[in-house]
Protein backbone atom coordinates (compact mmCIF):
# COMPACT_ATOMS: atom_id res chain seq x y z
CA UNK A 1 0.00 0.00 0.00
CA UNK A 2 2.84 2.44 1.06
CA UNK A 3 4.30 1.48 -2.54
CA UNK A 4 1.32 2.28 -4.21
CA UNK A 5 1.02 5.83 -2.65
CA UNK A 6 4.36 6.53 -3.21
CA UNK A 7 4.40 5.96 -6.80
CA UNK A 8 1.09 7.78 -6.84
CA UNK A 9 2.82 10.88 -5.79
CA UNK A 10 6.18 10.26 -7.81
CA UNK A 11 3.56 10.59 -11.07
CA UNK A 12 1.90 13.62 -9.23
CA UNK A 13 5.25 14.74 -9.19
CA UNK A 14 6.34 14.19 -12.44
CA UNK A 15 3.22 15.03 -14.22
CA UNK A 16 3.54 18.13 -12.61
CA UNK A 17 7.42 18.96 -13.75
CA UNK A 18 6.40 18.09 -17.40
CA UNK A 19 3.41 20.36 -17.23
CA UNK A 20 5.33 23.53 -15.87
CA UNK A 21 8.04 22.99 -17.80
CA UNK A 22 6.58 21.89 -21.40
CA UNK A 23 7.21 24.42 -24.01
CA UNK A 24 4.90 26.84 -24.64
CA UNK A 25 2.65 26.55 -27.92
CA UNK A 26 4.14 28.39 -30.98
CA UNK A 27 0.96 31.77 -31.90
CA UNK A 28 0.66 31.33 -35.58
CA UNK A 29 -1.43 32.81 -38.43
CA UNK A 30 -4.29 30.12 -40.08
CA UNK A 31 -6.17 29.85 -43.09
CA UNK A 32 -8.81 27.39 -43.91
CA UNK A 33 -8.48 25.34 -47.65
CA UNK A 34 -11.44 26.84 -49.14
CA UNK A 35 -12.92 27.23 -52.61
CA UNK A 36 -12.21 29.93 -55.41
CA UNK A 37 -10.60 31.24 -58.74
CA UNK A 38 -7.11 31.04 -58.72
CA UNK A 39 -5.53 33.37 -61.85
CA UNK A 40 -1.80 32.87 -63.20
CA UNK A 41 -0.67 36.42 -64.30
CA UNK A 42 2.53 38.46 -65.72
CA UNK A 43 3.39 41.93 -64.13
CA UNK A 44 5.59 44.08 -65.66
CA UNK A 45 9.51 43.99 -64.59
CA UNK A 46 9.77 48.10 -64.64
CA UNK A 47 7.27 50.53 -64.57
CA UNK A 48 4.86 51.64 -67.44
CA UNK A 49 3.69 54.20 -69.65
CA UNK A 50 0.41 55.23 -70.83
CA UNK A 51 0.63 56.34 -74.59
CA UNK A 52 -2.22 57.46 -77.14
CA UNK A 53 -2.80 55.72 -79.86
CA UNK A 54 -2.55 58.35 -82.36
CA UNK A 55 -0.15 61.52 -81.55
CA UNK A 56 1.09 64.43 -84.11
CA UNK A 57 3.70 66.86 -83.26
CA UNK A 58 3.52 69.35 -86.28
CA UNK A 59 4.52 72.17 -88.13
CA UNK A 60 3.97 73.62 -91.04
CA UNK A 61 6.11 73.01 -93.85
CA UNK A 62 6.26 76.56 -95.23
CA UNK A 63 8.19 79.07 -92.94
CA UNK A 64 6.08 82.32 -92.59
CA UNK A 65 3.92 84.73 -90.48
CA UNK A 66 0.78 83.04 -88.77
CA UNK A 67 -2.06 84.38 -90.22
CA UNK A 68 -4.65 82.45 -89.19
CA UNK A 69 -4.85 80.25 -85.78
CA UNK A 70 -8.47 79.00 -85.08
CA UNK A 71 -7.63 76.26 -82.05
CA UNK A 72 -6.62 76.70 -78.82
CA UNK A 73 -4.80 74.49 -76.27
CA UNK A 74 -7.94 71.52 -75.18
CA UNK A 75 -9.77 72.14 -78.27
CA UNK A 76 -11.15 69.29 -79.56
CA UNK A 77 -10.90 69.38 -83.74
CA UNK A 78 -12.41 66.83 -86.40
CA UNK A 79 -9.84 65.17 -88.91
CA UNK A 80 -8.88 67.32 -91.69
CA UNK A 81 -9.97 70.73 -90.07
CA UNK A 82 -7.70 73.63 -90.27
CA UNK A 83 -5.78 74.10 -87.01
CA UNK A 84 -3.34 76.53 -88.78
CA UNK A 85 -2.54 78.74 -91.47
CA UNK A 86 0.76 80.70 -92.43
CA UNK A 87 0.05 84.03 -94.78
CA UNK A 88 0.32 83.01 -98.25
CA UNK A 89 -1.84 85.94 -99.75
CA UNK A 90 1.00 86.22 -102.62
CA UNK A 91 0.34 82.26 -103.79
CA UNK A 92 -3.65 82.86 -103.20
CA UNK A 93 -2.97 85.69 -106.34
CA UNK A 94 -1.11 83.36 -108.20
CA UNK A 95 -4.31 80.69 -108.10
CA UNK A 96 -6.27 83.57 -109.41
CA UNK A 97 -3.77 83.96 -112.41
CA UNK A 98 -3.73 80.40 -112.71
CA UNK A 99 -7.63 80.25 -112.96
CA UNK A 100 -7.76 82.65 -114.97
CA UNK A 101 -4.97 80.81 -117.17
CA UNK A 102 -7.39 78.48 -117.13
CA UNK A 103 -10.33 80.05 -118.65
CA UNK A 104 -8.37 82.11 -121.25
CA UNK A 105 -6.42 79.02 -122.97
CA UNK A 106 -9.34 77.05 -122.93
CA UNK A 107 -11.03 79.28 -125.33
CA UNK A 108 -8.23 79.82 -127.25
CA UNK A 109 -8.63 76.46 -127.24
CA UNK A 110 -12.27 76.13 -128.16
CA UNK A 111 -11.61 78.87 -131.29
CA UNK A 112 -8.57 76.63 -132.70
CA UNK A 113 -10.56 73.39 -132.74
CA UNK A 114 -13.26 75.13 -134.57
CA UNK A 115 -11.18 76.42 -136.96
CA UNK A 116 -9.82 73.07 -137.53
CA UNK A 117 -13.28 71.48 -137.47
CA UNK A 118 -14.03 74.43 -140.10
CA UNK A 119 -11.22 73.29 -142.21
CA UNK A 120 -11.71 69.86 -141.95
CA UNK A 121 -15.49 70.44 -143.75
CA UNK A 122 -13.69 72.90 -146.33
CA UNK A 123 -11.04 70.35 -147.63
CA UNK A 124 -13.53 67.85 -147.84
CA UNK A 125 -16.09 70.19 -150.16
CA UNK A 126 -12.38 71.03 -152.21
CA UNK A 127 -12.14 67.15 -152.47
CA UNK A 128 -15.44 66.88 -154.15
CA UNK A 129 -14.74 69.74 -156.29
CA UNK A 130 -11.01 68.60 -157.35
CA UNK A 131 -13.17 64.63 -158.28
CA UNK A 132 -15.46 67.01 -160.72
CA UNK A 133 -12.54 68.99 -161.88
CA UNK A 134 -14.22 72.37 -160.99
CA UNK A 135 -10.98 73.72 -158.87
CA UNK A 136 -7.13 72.79 -159.54
CA UNK A 137 -5.34 70.14 -157.28
CA UNK A 138 -3.02 73.01 -155.92
CA UNK A 139 -6.30 74.77 -154.01
CA UNK A 140 -6.96 70.85 -152.82
CA UNK A 141 -3.33 70.98 -151.52
CA UNK A 142 -4.19 74.22 -149.46
CA UNK A 143 -7.21 73.10 -147.85
CA UNK A 144 -5.16 69.80 -146.78
CA UNK A 145 -2.04 71.82 -145.58
CA UNK A 146 -4.72 74.34 -143.97
CA UNK A 147 -6.44 71.19 -141.98
CA UNK A 148 -3.32 69.35 -140.48
CA UNK A 149 -2.15 73.06 -139.11
CA UNK A 150 -4.84 73.89 -137.43
CA UNK A 151 -5.86 70.82 -136.30
CA UNK A 152 -2.33 70.68 -134.56
CA UNK A 153 -2.96 74.52 -133.03
CA UNK A 154 -5.88 72.95 -131.92
CA UNK A 155 -4.09 69.88 -130.34
CA UNK A 156 -1.27 72.79 -128.35
CA UNK A 157 -3.97 74.97 -127.44
CA UNK A 158 -5.52 71.37 -125.70
CA UNK A 159 -2.12 70.79 -124.02
CA UNK A 160 -1.64 74.71 -123.36
CA UNK A 161 -5.23 73.58 -120.80
CA UNK A 162 -3.66 70.82 -119.08
CA UNK A 163 -0.36 72.94 -118.97
CA UNK A 164 -2.08 75.31 -116.93
CA UNK A 165 -4.55 72.75 -115.10
CA UNK A 166 -1.21 71.37 -113.70
CA UNK A 167 0.02 74.89 -112.57
CA UNK A 168 -2.83 75.93 -110.93
CA UNK A 169 -2.41 72.97 -109.06
CA UNK A 170 0.80 73.35 -108.37
CA UNK A 171 0.10 76.62 -106.82
CA UNK A 172 -2.61 75.06 -104.77
CA UNK A 173 -0.80 72.44 -103.38
CA UNK A 174 1.61 75.84 -101.92
CA UNK A 175 -1.25 77.19 -100.61
CA UNK A 176 -2.28 73.61 -98.83
CA UNK A 177 1.56 73.36 -97.51
CA UNK A 178 0.75 76.81 -95.65
CA UNK A 179 -1.99 75.13 -93.65
CA UNK A 180 -1.40 72.58 -90.78
CA UNK A 181 -4.91 70.14 -91.03
CA UNK A 182 -5.75 67.61 -88.09
CA UNK A 183 -4.95 64.20 -89.91
CA UNK A 184 -6.74 62.83 -87.21
CA UNK A 185 -10.04 63.66 -84.73
CA UNK A 186 -8.39 64.57 -80.93
CA UNK A 187 -7.42 66.97 -78.65
CA UNK A 188 -4.97 70.17 -79.11
CA UNK A 189 -2.82 69.02 -76.15
CA UNK A 190 -0.20 71.95 -76.53
CA UNK A 191 0.24 74.94 -78.63
CA UNK A 192 3.48 77.01 -79.07
CA UNK A 193 2.77 79.26 -81.86
CA UNK A 194 1.10 82.75 -81.26
CA UNK A 195 -1.36 84.96 -84.09
CA UNK A 196 1.09 87.11 -85.72
CA UNK A 197 4.37 85.32 -85.22
CA UNK A 198 6.89 84.06 -87.55
CA UNK A 199 7.34 80.55 -87.59
CA UNK A 200 10.62 78.66 -89.38
CA UNK A 201 10.40 74.71 -89.91
CA UNK A 202 12.53 72.60 -87.91
CA UNK A 203 16.08 72.04 -89.60
CA UNK A 204 16.97 68.38 -90.93
CA UNK A 205 18.31 66.56 -87.80
CA UNK A 206 17.50 69.67 -85.41
CA UNK A 207 14.45 68.58 -83.13
CA UNK A 208 12.31 71.99 -82.02
CA UNK A 209 9.37 72.45 -80.30
CA UNK A 210 6.35 71.60 -82.79
CA UNK A 211 3.37 74.06 -83.20
CA UNK A 212 0.39 71.81 -82.67
CA UNK A 213 0.88 68.73 -80.36
CA UNK A 214 -2.53 67.17 -81.12
CA UNK A 215 -3.66 63.94 -79.16
CA UNK A 216 -6.05 60.97 -79.73
CA UNK A 217 -7.61 60.38 -76.31
CA UNK A 218 -10.32 57.77 -77.80
CA UNK A 219 -7.74 55.00 -77.89
CA UNK A 220 -4.87 54.51 -74.82
CA UNK A 221 -2.43 52.19 -74.30
CA UNK A 222 0.21 51.09 -71.37
CA UNK A 223 3.74 50.01 -72.87
CA UNK A 224 5.39 48.40 -70.20
CA UNK A 225 8.18 45.81 -70.36
CA UNK A 226 7.60 42.37 -69.26
CA UNK A 227 10.50 39.94 -68.44
CA UNK A 228 11.53 37.59 -71.52
CA UNK A 229 10.99 34.48 -69.17
CA UNK A 230 6.98 35.69 -68.96
CA UNK A 231 6.94 36.96 -72.44
CA UNK A 232 6.57 33.50 -74.52
CA UNK A 233 3.30 33.06 -72.46
CA UNK A 234 1.89 36.49 -73.44
CA UNK A 235 -0.47 36.36 -76.58
CA UNK A 236 -2.38 39.11 -78.22
CA UNK A 237 -5.90 39.39 -77.38
CA UNK A 238 -5.64 38.79 -73.51
CA UNK A 239 -7.44 40.29 -70.90
CA UNK A 240 -5.40 42.46 -68.80
CA UNK A 241 -5.50 45.05 -66.32
CA UNK A 242 -4.09 48.64 -65.37
CA UNK A 243 -3.07 50.03 -62.41
CA UNK A 244 -1.72 53.67 -62.15
CA UNK A 245 -0.03 55.46 -59.61
CA UNK A 246 -2.25 58.76 -59.81
CA UNK A 247 -5.14 56.41 -59.40
CA UNK A 248 -6.39 54.34 -56.11
CA UNK A 249 -8.25 51.30 -58.09
CA UNK A 250 -7.22 49.15 -61.03
CA UNK A 251 -8.29 49.38 -64.29
CA UNK A 252 -9.50 46.42 -66.53
CA UNK A 253 -11.34 45.39 -69.59
CA UNK A 254 -8.05 45.94 -71.11
CA UNK A 255 -6.39 44.01 -73.85
CA UNK A 256 -2.59 42.93 -74.91
CA UNK A 257 -2.53 44.65 -78.72
CA UNK A 258 1.06 43.99 -79.23
CA UNK A 259 4.07 42.11 -78.41
CA UNK A 260 7.81 42.89 -79.20
CA UNK A 261 8.75 40.58 -82.04
CA UNK A 262 12.43 41.33 -80.14
CA UNK A 263 14.20 41.61 -76.87
CA UNK A 264 15.57 44.73 -75.30
CA UNK A 265 18.84 44.62 -72.96
CA UNK A 266 18.84 47.83 -71.27
CA UNK A 267 20.95 46.26 -68.23
CA UNK A 268 23.12 43.65 -67.40
CA UNK A 269 21.10 40.64 -66.80
CA UNK A 270 17.48 42.45 -67.85
CA UNK A 271 15.85 41.27 -70.59
CA UNK A 272 12.90 42.42 -71.21
CA UNK A 273 9.86 42.31 -74.23
CA UNK A 274 7.71 45.16 -74.61
CA UNK A 275 4.30 45.05 -74.25
CA UNK A 276 1.33 47.26 -75.21
CA UNK A 277 -2.04 46.64 -73.49
CA UNK A 278 -4.92 48.59 -74.98
CA UNK A 279 -7.39 50.45 -72.64
CA UNK A 280 -10.88 49.14 -74.84
CA UNK A 281 -13.46 49.92 -72.54
CA UNK A 282 -14.34 54.10 -72.09
CA UNK A 283 -14.64 54.33 -68.52
CA UNK A 284 -10.81 52.66 -68.08
CA UNK A 285 -10.02 55.43 -70.01
CA UNK A 286 -11.30 58.35 -68.09
CA UNK A 287 -9.05 61.14 -66.94
CA UNK A 288 -6.33 59.39 -68.19
CA UNK A 289 -3.47 61.22 -70.16
CA UNK A 290 -0.15 60.51 -71.70
CA UNK A 291 3.10 60.15 -69.97
CA UNK A 292 1.15 58.76 -66.39
CA UNK A 293 3.10 56.01 -65.13
CA UNK A 294 1.20 52.50 -65.34
CA UNK A 295 1.62 49.03 -64.29
CA UNK A 296 -0.27 45.93 -66.38
CA UNK A 297 -1.42 42.82 -64.77
CA UNK A 298 -1.85 40.12 -67.63
CA UNK A 299 -4.02 37.00 -67.23
CA UNK A 300 -2.65 34.16 -68.76
CA UNK A 301 -5.11 31.71 -67.33
CA UNK A 302 -7.76 31.16 -64.89
CA UNK A 303 -9.15 28.25 -62.97
CA UNK A 304 -12.71 28.88 -60.91
CA UNK A 305 -14.25 26.98 -58.33
CA UNK A 306 -11.23 25.04 -57.32
CA UNK A 307 -9.48 24.17 -53.77
CA UNK A 308 -7.00 27.29 -52.93
CA UNK A 309 -4.80 28.48 -50.31
CA UNK A 310 -2.82 31.31 -49.73
CA UNK A 311 0.46 31.18 -51.40
CA UNK A 312 2.40 32.68 -48.74
CA UNK A 313 1.79 29.51 -46.95
CA UNK A 314 3.41 27.47 -49.45
CA UNK A 315 7.09 26.20 -48.68
CA UNK A 316 9.27 24.38 -51.10
CA UNK A 317 6.17 25.33 -54.02
CA UNK A 318 4.77 21.64 -52.91
CA UNK A 319 4.77 21.60 -48.81
CA UNK A 320 2.17 23.37 -46.62
CA UNK A 321 2.08 22.75 -42.49
CA UNK A 322 -1.30 21.91 -41.10
CA UNK A 323 -2.67 22.56 -38.07
CA UNK A 324 -4.69 20.12 -36.13
CA UNK A 325 -7.35 21.71 -33.71
CA UNK A 326 -7.42 18.32 -31.70
CA UNK A 327 -3.62 18.25 -30.85
CA UNK A 328 -2.89 21.53 -30.99
CA UNK A 329 0.00 20.39 -33.26
CA UNK A 330 1.66 21.21 -36.92
CA UNK A 331 2.16 18.90 -39.66
CA UNK A 332 4.06 19.32 -42.73
CA UNK A 333 2.32 17.70 -45.53
CA UNK A 334 3.16 17.65 -49.23
CA UNK A 335 0.13 18.42 -51.72
CA UNK A 336 -0.16 18.78 -55.67
CA UNK A 337 -0.47 22.42 -56.90
CA UNK A 338 -1.70 24.11 -59.79
CA UNK A 339 -2.22 27.63 -61.05
CA UNK A 340 -0.55 29.79 -58.50
CA UNK A 341 0.09 34.28 -58.03
CA UNK A 342 1.46 35.86 -55.65
CA UNK A 343 -2.22 35.56 -53.76
CA UNK A 344 -3.15 32.16 -54.16
CA UNK A 345 -2.09 28.48 -55.00
CA UNK A 346 -4.61 25.94 -56.41
CA UNK A 347 -4.92 22.88 -54.84
CA UNK A 348 -5.17 19.42 -57.01
CA UNK A 349 -4.62 17.00 -54.33
CA UNK A 350 -3.19 16.43 -51.02
CA UNK A 351 -5.37 18.92 -49.14
CA UNK A 352 -9.08 18.77 -47.76
CA UNK A 353 -11.52 22.23 -48.04
CA UNK A 354 -11.71 23.45 -44.34
CA UNK A 355 -8.16 22.14 -43.65
CA UNK A 356 -5.95 24.98 -41.94
CA UNK A 357 -2.86 25.70 -43.19
CA UNK A 358 0.05 28.40 -41.38
CA UNK A 359 0.82 31.20 -43.78
CA UNK A 360 3.01 32.53 -40.34
CA UNK A 361 5.51 29.92 -42.08
CA UNK A 362 8.23 32.55 -41.23
CA UNK A 363 7.79 33.06 -37.72
CA UNK A 364 10.42 31.51 -35.16
CA UNK A 365 10.16 28.26 -33.92
CA UNK A 366 7.00 27.60 -36.45
CA UNK A 367 7.52 23.99 -37.69
CA UNK A 368 6.50 20.44 -38.43
CA UNK A 369 5.68 18.70 -35.05
CA UNK A 370 5.67 21.67 -32.54
CA UNK A 371 2.39 23.08 -30.91
CA UNK A 372 0.71 25.73 -31.92
CA UNK A 373 -1.95 28.40 -30.95
CA UNK A 374 -3.74 30.35 -33.95
CA UNK A 375 -3.07 33.55 -33.64
CA UNK A 376 -5.88 35.96 -34.87
CA UNK A 377 -3.62 38.77 -35.62
CA UNK A 378 -4.53 41.44 -33.33
CA UNK A 379 -1.95 43.52 -31.13
CA UNK A 380 -2.88 43.41 -27.48
CA UNK A 381 -0.28 45.71 -26.62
Amino acid sequence: MRWLILVIILSGLGASTWWFTRSKPVAVLLQPVVEGTVRATVANTRVGTVEACARAKMSPSLPGQVAVLPVREGDRVEKGQVLMEIWSEDLKAELKQAETDIVATQRRADDACATAAFATREAARQGQLVKRKLVAEDVFDTARTRVATSRATCAAARASIATATARHGVVEAQIEKSRLRAPFTGVVAELNAKLGEFITPSPTGIATLPAIDLIDLSCMYVSAPIDEVDAPAIQVGMPACVSLDAFPTKRCGAIVRRVAPYVLEREKQARTVEVEVELKDAAARANLMPGYSADIEILINEHTKVLRIPTEAVINGHEVLVYDPETQLLTKRAFKPGLSNWEFTEVIDGLRAGEQVVTSVGRKDVKAGVRATPDDGRDDT
